[in-house]
């Protein structure tokens, strides 16, 4: 049974659900910490009290565990707390392209997506919009929703906002992106992104332990963490591999990501400014397996056109 279902039996989640809405008037909900009441300004996220949506299928290309049994229930939002300069989606995430969505229409879409077949809800790039999600999860829950809670973030969550989402979410899919913090300010603009996401992946670890896979090979519960190898930042792979290695313990399931590609303002940089060589990524699974890490989803599945859409704005 989903965590948020339990909640919900017992009121827990109607009442976290009013504990998040308050969270908007004075926001820490990633680690920017701004401490913004979002009712009069949007903050270094530029969201306010509403959430945009830029996209929503039934996506077969994310990791095996995800996929198995139907597709995942994927939900992209508009906007982010980081500046990736190498962002693949900046369409929406940069520029902000998408459209006003409340509490009930999102709820509405997760049912939908379930409908369509859909193993799981994927909540990408959710983090400045968690208070949202957590009215539409009640609401959706009253309703008929019934499967897991993906929560699919860059990894600049802070400890406030998780500990709204203890309970509610099922799996954590966070990115692990740098392991320097000069790389985080220079590539994603955030100062402190190595000391916010570790002490993230640590407490979303706390809550839902190393991810738990059925007999069917899906995802039912726990942490899979991501991390995109970049071209020419060997250093900071290695970085993330053993800090994920000493940390967490060798059972951590790894998504390593070999689809980096240049996007966005990443072609005006030198090393960014062209895709990943092969050797690269095999230098970095290479090192993944030699520090114990052998829970890798390291596989790109062939089939990642999406079999149904509730919005799109392309």
């Amino acid at each position: 049974m989903p965590g948020y279902l339990k909640l919900h039996r017992d009121t827990t989640l109607d009442r976290r659900a009013a504990e998040a809405q308050s969270a908007l008037y004075d926001c820490h909900l990633c680690g920017w910490d701004c401490g913004i009441d979002r009712r009069r300004d949007s903050g270094p996220c530029r969201t306010g009290m509403d959430a945009f949506v830029a996209s929503a299928y039934v996506h077969l290309g994310e990791e095996r565990p995800l996929v198995v049994g139907g597709g995942s229930g994927a939900i992209f939002f508009s906007y982010c707390d980081l500046r990736c300069q190498f962002c693949q989606t900046a369409r929406w995430n940069i520029r902000g392209q998408g459209r006003r969505i409340s509490s009930g229409q999102l709820a509405d879409l997760m049912l939908s997506l379930q409908d369509d077949g859909a193993a799981n809800i994927n909540l990408v790039t959710p983090t400045h919009v968690a208070p949202l999600i957590v009215v539409a999860v009640s609401q959706a829950a009253r309703d008929g929703l019934r499967i897991p809670l993906v929560w699919n973030s860059g990894g600049y969550d802070s400890l406030q906002g998780l500990r709204l989402l203890d309970g509610i979410v099922d799996i954590y899919l966070p990115d692990m992106k740098y392991s320097e913090a000069r790389i985080g300010r220079s590539l994603s603009g955030v100062p402190d992104y190595p000391e916010v996401n570790r002490r993230a992946v640590r407490e979303m670890f706390r809550q839902v332990g190393h991810l738990q896979i059925d007999e069917e090979g899906r995802a039912r519960r726990g942490l899979l963490v991501r991390h995109l190898v970049m071209p020419s930042m060997s250093d900071n792979t290695a970085g993330v591999l053993r800090w994920l290695a000493e940390t967490l313990g060798q059972h951590t399931y790894l998504s390593l990501m070999d689809q980096y590609r240049p996007a966005y303002r990443a072609f005006a940089r030198v090393g960014l400014d062209s895709s990943l060589q092969p050797e690269e990524y095999q230098q970095a699974r290479t090192l993944a397996l030699s520090l114990g890490l052998e829970r890798l989803d390291d596989h790109v599945l062939l089939d990642s056109a999406p079999r149904s859409s509730e919005v799109t704005n392309d």
